[in-house]
């Protein structure tokens, strides 16, 4: 078979506190999902939270997960789309106004307002991973999705802002271009988790998605399309984890297997009868008799640590106005979302409709990728598919057809939601 033409190649870069992913997919034809070619994983042991602590050792994840994914994919690639999960990320809308004195709209028009609306970005500091362009006011009408064509004494635009503090993003970007790979794009986690796991009319009624992620926990809240609000938790995965090894004196490798074969966040009535052995940690290289605990205590270490976690998640959930008729659907997505059980407990903790979330859009997914753990590297690929706007790349006389496809793949940001948030 011949190679896919370098332009209808994505590569995919997860860089998670648990392990870094890869993934090669192959743009089809217009409307059809992506083809994934090959997939590649790391453990993650450079990454503390999110963040770059350990460069050497987060530099030969990045470059053996990706050569993993080049062998099964059976060609090299030079670029990659990265995903950011640490904490400091703030999603906000810039607005930006021009008059046109009642003239029929022109493409140049709205090139010209969108080029204008880099200046109205504020980002207080920060470093703007995304700037997109959402819906169009038409003298005061809000919600103008393809303004080309009409009549207008004013036209106007909200942009999209999503920003992050400067010195991760450098490190993440320097880590990977230490691993000799050009850096296409750094996109927010959640706005890629967000395309793989979420429904469009999902994106577009008002949910909240809640990735579980090894070091943080992020809450985004979506609305007409578009990713309205964020805060991160600086709990995890790992976190419980960490717990389980503590309680019964074992080593973290053994605790994770403790968690994922016998965890559970419910509770049955013959945890109590349920004996499993747990291997303790050698002191001073002496071995020690493995030791015997019920199931019911295993999962009374997990509900602890989970009851912080969802505490934490309803109060941000408040904090960013999910309450009311709009507040009622959780979506659960990454690694701590495969816990036995979370969809349950979560819906009673919260008080809302809670589902868990799988990639889904794209062919050829490997099984052991197909869950909640690789949402944000599968969303990723997608997103990069997608051929995402940035106001910041944009200059007058711009061809018409980009712009119109960005409409269409960011606009829809309805103002009831808006002003709700």
């Amino acid at each position: 078979m011949a190679q896919p033409r370098k332009e209808d190649l994505v590569t995919a870069l997860d860089i998670g506190s648990s392990k870094v992913s890869a993934l090669i997919a192959e743009r089809n034809e217009e409307g059809e999902p992506l083809t994934v070619l090959g997939t590649g994983q790391r453990e993650s042991r450079g990454v503390r939270r999110g963040y770059i602590a350990d460069m050497d050792a987060t530099e030969r994840a990045v470059r053996e997960a990706v050569e993993q994914a080049e062998k099964i994919a059976g060609l090299t690639v030079e670029d990659v789309w990265v995903s950011f999960s640490a904490g400091g990320l703030v999603s906000k809308l810039a607005s930006v106004e021009t008059n046109l004195g009642g003239h029929r709209i022109e493409q140049t028009d709205i090139d010209d307002l969108l080029a204008h609306g880099r200046s109205s970005i504020d980002p207080e500091g920060r470093m703007v991973l995304h700037a997109q362009p959402t819906l169009y006011t038409l003298d005061g009408l809000r919600g103008v999705k393809k303004p080309l064509g009409l009549h207008a004494d004013s036209l106007g635009v909200d942009i999209h802002v999503v920003a992050a503090e400067p010195s991760p993003i450098r490190n993440l970007d320097l880590c990977v271009r230490s691993a000799h790979l050009e850096v296409k794009a750094i996109v927010a986690a959640p706005v890629a988790a967000g395309m793989a796991v979420l429904g469009e009319e999902e994106r577009e009624l008002g949910v909240a998605l809640v990735e579980l992620g090894a070091g943080v926990t992020n809450v985004s809240l979506w609305a007409g399309g578009l990713l309205v609000g964020l805060k991160s938790i600086p709990f995890g995965a790992s976190d419980i984890t960490d717990d389980i090894a503590s309680a019964f004196a074992t080593r973290r490798a053994q605790a994770e297997r403790l968690k994922c074969r016998y965890g559970s966040a419910t509770p049955s009535p013959k945890d109590n009868h349920e004996m499993i052995e747990v291997s303790p940690r050698e002191a001073d290289g002496q071995g020690a008799d493995t030791a015997r605990i019920t199931r019911a205590a295993l999962i009374a270490v997990i509900r602890s640590r989970l009851e912080q976690i969802m505490g934490e998640v309803g109060a941000a959930l408040t904090e960013l106005g999910f309450t009311g008729p709009i507040g009622r659907q959780v979506v659960l997505t990454g690694g701590g979302a495969e816990l036995k059980g979370i969809a349950d407990y979560a819906q009673a903790a919260l008080g809302r409709v809670v589902r868990v979330g799988k990639p889904k859009g794209v062919n050829g997914l490997p099984e052991p990728h197909s869950g909640p753990a690789f949402a944000a590297l599968v969303g990723l690929a997608t997103y990069a598919a997608s051929d995402p706007v940035d106001v910041r790349a944009i200059s007058v006389g711009e061809a018409q057809g980009k712009r119109a496809k960005a409409d269409g793949m960011f606009g829809r940001l309805i103002s009831a939601f808006k002003s709700g948030y």
